[in-house]
């Protein structure tokens, strides 16, 4: 196919304006990770912007000898990995039945739903609620009152609505009971949205910092995005000999800088085994048949 010279032209905006979002994204990163990796005199003098000066691994070296960092990733891992297997399994149990014509009351639930997507809880009555369940000071508070999200439901719920229903009609008539449709022919077939919620669940999981101050007070479960806030404001780094003697040589923006790296270069290493569902996912609820 022979491109006009407007579409060639519309091609090459196309491409410059992406790839001036996409630098805009990604150098930022980049510095993060150039002054992680410099030396304090180079990143007091300014000379820091894409590149290390003065290469160290100073600031990893301290701050992953910090015992709370470990605790914190330990804690951060467990919400992200548990808390999104919770929000799959509940989110896709209830969007399925709401997707399906034959289930009496599945307007008036959904109608319920949307009521807590316009109008969210405040924080008061959230806290007593997890207070009377006896979840403070435990990691199930960071994980089971973000069981379901609305509006990942109404996506969820979209998506298995475009699942042809002649398909679920034969295996009833096979004799497949409802748990067995929805787990070896629902679910398999529903890996792009799947994928899609994952991410999504796990992101918000893994970024988990205001639920953890308002009901973790005991520093046993602090996630990793509470001690890196720690770190950042206020400057309070792991004591040990060890420390102190780095703390001398290393500039506190560079410490910093390594920390947002370490919680953040997890998340970032999931993504691209899951790109391929995640990219497939985005058309959810898109095309209908």
């Amino acid at each position: 196919m022979i491109m006009t010279r407007g579409q060639k032209i519309f091609n090459a905006c196309n491409i410059v304006f992406l790839g001036a979002i996409g630098l805009s994204m990604v150098l930022p990163l980049i510095h993060i990770i150039a002054q992680s990796l410099s030396n304090s005199v180079a990143i007091n003098a300014g000379e820091v912007s894409f590149w290390p000066v003065g290469f160290t691994f100073g600031s990893y070296k301290l701050i992953l000898q910090d015992p709370s960092i470990w605790l914190g990733f330990r804690n951060s891992v467990i919400i992200t990995v548990f808390g999104t297997l919770i929000n799959l399994i509940m989110t896709s149990s209830l969007a399925y039945p709401l997707s399906r014509p034959e289930y009496l009351y599945r307007k008036f639930v959904l109608i319920l739903i949307l009521i807590t997507l316009v109008f969210s809880a405040p924080l008061i009555p959230n806290y007593l609620l997890v207070k009377q369940l006896g979840l403070l000071d435990t990691l199930w508070a960071l994980m089971l009152p973000m069981a379901i999200s609305a509006f990942n439901l109404f996506v969820m719920r979209s998506f298995f609505m475009n699942l042809p229903g002649e398909l679920i009609d034969s295996a009833k008539i096979d004799g497949c009971g409802e748990f067995r449709i929805f787990w070896k022919i629902v679910l398999p077939l529903s890996k792009p949205a799947l994928a899609t919620m994952g991410i999504i669940y796990a992101v918000a999981h893994w970024n988990r910092y205001a639920e953890a101050v308002f009901y973790i007070s005991d520093r046993q479960w602090i996630p990793l995005q509470v001690r890196l806030r720690e770190i950042v404001f206020t400057d309070q780094y792991g004591q040990s000999d060890v420390t102190s003697e780095l703390l001398v040589m290393l500039s506190p923006e560079g410490i910093k800088m390594a920390v947002i790296v370490v919680a953040t270069l997890p998340i970032m290493l999931v993504y691209p085994f899951l790109q391929k569902h995640f990219i497939q996912g985005m058309l959810v609820g898109s095309i209908k048949s």
